[in-house]
C-alpha cells in the first residue's frame, strides 16, 4: 500500500507562508529523498541539498523533475562536518532532520 505524505499540501503551504524562497539560494539540511526541496525550488535561484545517506541523495537525484536540475544540487553529507562557503545561503531548510 502506497503512503501519501502531506496529501493536503498543509507543509507545503505552511513553509511558503514562513518562508520567502523567491530568487533565494536555500540550503536543505537533511534533504532526504528531496520531498520537501521539489516543494519549494521553483521559487528559488539555487538549493543545495545534503543528506548523509548514500541512498537518500540516489533517490532525490532521480526523483528531481528536469524542470529543477539546473538550480537543485544534492551531495552526500553531514552538516555538522560538511565544509560550506560562509554566507552562501540565504535560507536554511531543516524539516525532519532533528529526529
Amino acid at each position: 500500500m502506497a503512503v501519501i505524505l502531506d496529501p493536503e499540501q498543509a507543509e507545503t503551504r505552511v513553509i511558503h507562508e514562513l518562508i520567502d524562497f523567491t530568487g533565494k539560494d536555500v540550503l536543505d539540511v537533511g534533504c532526504g529523498d528531496g520531498r520537501l526541496t521539489q516543494r519549494f525550488a521553483e521559487a528559488t535561484h539555487s538549493v543545495l541539498g545534503l543528506d548523509p545517506a548514500a541512498e537518500s541523495i540516489k533517490l532525490a537525484q532521480a526523483g528531481l523533475p528536469e524542470t529543477l536540475k539546473d538550480k537543485v544540487t544534492f551531495a552526500m553529507a553531514d552538516i555538522t562536518t560538511a565544509e560550506l562557503p560562509g554566507a552562501a545561503f540565504d535560507v536554511a531548510v531543516l524539516s525532519w532532520s532533528l529526529c
